[in-house]
């Protein structure tokens, strides 16, 4: 365990010492910002006109209204965000050729990827956690759930740690950081569209495809809905994608 934090330490100060964490934050909590004003603007002059009416004041809910829009936003975020949080993590160190002096430490090749992976989800951890700051507004306006607000962002943590573990993979993959970002990007994509593909489906396949889909199971967290076969999914994805990764270094390690 104390060489996984050494590695994750290590990464992590080089995201802070060059501009790539501060820019991908920046970025982040930027559009996220935008996309909270806009849905808390919305929400409050819809308020406005439903108070006029005590049925429709009923219907009011700022986590249906505000956060359910804004997590399925800021999920499409990450989607483009992670993969440049992703793309050096190997691809740096296989064209600097430093790879080789890692792979000959004592550290083994688990320890390495999980160092890694730490530092990417440490990262995420922070930007997830400032976005938390803006909940402070919702409590002027209404009286959030607080515990669907946080299954929403424990959702938006899972979907994050599977991102950063394909990336790490596509990683492994290349020296040029440009094209494991496209390659990273392309595939969780994929992923996440598998869902439409479903549409024109039908029978088996239709459930497979809907269980692949990555936003299947996001949707289902961001309605407060915590169901063990969503968590399980995206550990399984993340798991899967640290294998493969560990399976591409050791067959390069032993070459």
């Amino acid at each position: 365990m104390r060489n996984i934090w050494t590695i994750a330490k290590k990464e992590i100060k080089t995201y802070f010492t060059s501009p790539i964490a501060y820019v991908v934050i920046a970025v982040f909590l930027v559009l996220v910002g935008f996309f909270f004003y806009s849905a808390l603007s919305w929400f409050n002059s819809q308020a406005i006109q439903m108070a006029q009416n005590p049925y429709y004041a009923q219907q009011i809910n700022i986590n249906q209204m505000v956060y359910t829009p804004l997590f399925h936003n800021m999920s499409i975020i990450l989607l483009l965000m992670l993969p440049l949080l992703t793309m050096r993590l190997f691809s740096e160190e296989k064209k600097t050729g430093t790879d080789e002096l890692l792979f000959t430490s004592p550290v083994n090749v688990g320890q390495i990827i999980l160092g890694k992976y730490l530092a990417a989800l440490v990262v995420l951890a922070a930007m997830l956690g400032l976005t938390g700051l803006l909940s402070v507004f919702t409590f002027a306006y209404g009286n959030p759930e607080v515990p669907q607000i946080l299954n929403g962002y424990l959702g938006l943590l899972l979907m994050g740690a599977a991102f950063i573990a394909a990336g790490v993979f596509f990683s492994s993959l290349t020296e040029n950081q440009i094209v494991s970002a496209i390659l990273t990007f392309g595939a969780l994509l994929l992923f996440w569209i598998l869902n439409w593909a479903a549409y024109s489906a039908s029978g088996m396949w239709k459930d497979v495809l809907n269980y692949l889909s990555v936003f299947q199971h996001f949707d289902d967290m961001t309605r407060g809905i915590l169901d063990t076969k969503d968590v399980v999914y995206y550990v399984s994805f993340a798991f899967f994608g640290l294998f493969l990764t560990h399976s591409v270094i050791q067959s390069r390690r032993w070459r």
